[in-house]
């Protein structure tokens, strides 16, 4: 099978590991890939973004199946190009992608489904922001409608802070991605992550994981595209997955059917578990990101007949997924400044260095300078991954490793699985 892969982060790396290993595949082409996805696969330079250019080439190449990455080529309209070329593609209209790509789109949903839920309202006017806020309580919870790469959520217990936010983000401080802004109502619980293949009328579960969002250890700091992920994650038993899993995504995938957009590829449920049960905190329409690291890691069986029938509408016909009976953790090494302001141009030393089968750096932010070196190219840099019998093993093996790699001014956190060793007493 040829496949054409979309994006160019540590997700896309690991899919890209992962899909190099089927034998069912004939030509893997990435676009636009990077350093570490160049070595096993041929990569194009033809942007993640750029739809128009993800059609001409998954025409050029004769592609079988495209898999999207990231968001951004999925609410560009990448499979809707693909659909009326008749290209199969694992990942959502534009219309289904909504699901992410516009949070108050989903809060109604969820409303016309009855999805568990927090409580929402929605501000587009700068003038009816107190009026909005009247109605919760702190802290308050607001998050920009629009793809901020998960950095346009804010929560304060501050009124003024709280209406400041609003307006920073109805003014311009993410792009059009604020110009709507959703108030939720504060839920109290630990998230973890839940994922499932649909096909646009079936959905198969696809494993868990548990992120880590702040940028520092102690989850302190500013929110980030996450830092770090383990699986599995001992919160999401097999009874909140179920239950999630029966109250969410299959309503989900009903309803989107029902409502003429019917959802094929990767469901991402961020999920709040509390006394109540789980809760929708929100949907994202890809793999996340480092999320997609460790369920690679996991994942034992090929992963391309599961990408492939979830494009063309057969999961039904496949047996459930088999998973190692292991735990997977993914660190990530970030550059100075990042969330903000990272720093790029940093010569990365050691990230090429054999650390044993069981430990496998994945690219994120990288590029290679005109001397052919490794550079700091993002604000997540490297996905320092390791799985292990244990979470305990995991986590040496991780950190033993990226202890090895040096980057200037790079930072980390130290604490990732903290919630599950503390389960463990």
């Amino acid at each position: 099978m040829i496949v054409l892969l979309v994006g160019s982060g540590g997700r896309e790396h690991a899919l890209a590991w992962k899909i190099a290993q089927s034998p069912r595949l004939t030509r893997l082409v990435v676009a636009p890939g990077n350093p570490g996805i160049a070595n096993l696969a041929e990569v194009r330079p033809v942007k993640a973004d750029d739809a128009e250019g993800l059609l001409a080439l998954a025409r050029e190449i004769e592609a079988e199946l495209v898999v999207v990455g990231p968001e951004a080529a999925l609410e560009r309209g990448l499979a809707d190009g693909l659909a009326e070329a008749g290209i199969a593609c694992f990942g959502p209209t534009a219309s289904a992608a909504r699901l992410e790509s516009s949070k108050a789109f989903t809060k109604t949903f969820a409303d016309r489904w009855s999805l568990p839920t927090a409580a929402f309202a929605v501000i587009d006017d700068p003038s009816t922001i107190d009026r909005v806020l009247d109605r919760f309580e702190p802290p308050y919870v607001l998050k920009a409608d629009g793809l901020a790469a998960g950095k346009g959520v804010v929560i304060s217990s501050d009124r003024t802070e709280a209406a400041r936010a609003a307006e920073e983000m109805l003014g311009g401080r993410f792009g059009q991605a604020g110009a709507r802004v959703v108030v939720e109502a504060f839920m109290d619980g630990e998230e973890a992550s839940l994922f499932a293949l649909c096909d646009g009328k079936t959905a198969i579960a696809f494993g868990g994981a548990q992120d880590h969002k702040r940028a520092h250890d102690g989850d302190t700091g500013p929110n980030t595209g996450g830092m770090g992920t383990y699986s599995p994650a001992p919160v999401l038993t097999a009874e909140v997955a179920e239950a999630a899993f029966a109250q969410m995504v299959e309503p989900t995938v009903r309803g989107m059917a029902v409502e003429g957009s019917p959802y094929r590829g990767v469901l991402y449920a961020g999920l709040m578990i509390g006394a109540g049960g789980p809760r929708l905190v929100e949907y994202n329409a890809r793999f996340g990101d480092p999320e997609c690291q460790v369920l690679m890691l996991r994942l034992e069986s090929d992963l391309l007949p599961y990408l492939h029938a979830a494009a063309t509408g057969g999961l039904a016909a496949l047996p459930p997924p088999q998973w190692r009976d292991e735990v997977a953790i993914c660190v990530v090494l970030a550059a100075e400044g990042y969330p903000d302001a990272p720093r790029t141009g940093a010569v990365i030393e050691g990230a090429e260095a054999a650390f044993g089968p069981d430990v496998l750096v994945f690219h994120a932010g990288v590029a290679r300078d005109v001397e052919g070196r490794l550079i700091a190219a993002g604000g997540r840099v490297l996905n320092v991954c390791a799985r292990a019998p244990s979470l305990e093993q995991a986590r040496e093996r991780a950190y033993a490793a990226i202890a090895r790699i040096h980057l200037p001014g790079g930072f980390h956190r130290t604490d990732i699985g903290w919630r599950a060793l503390d389960r463990q007493g």
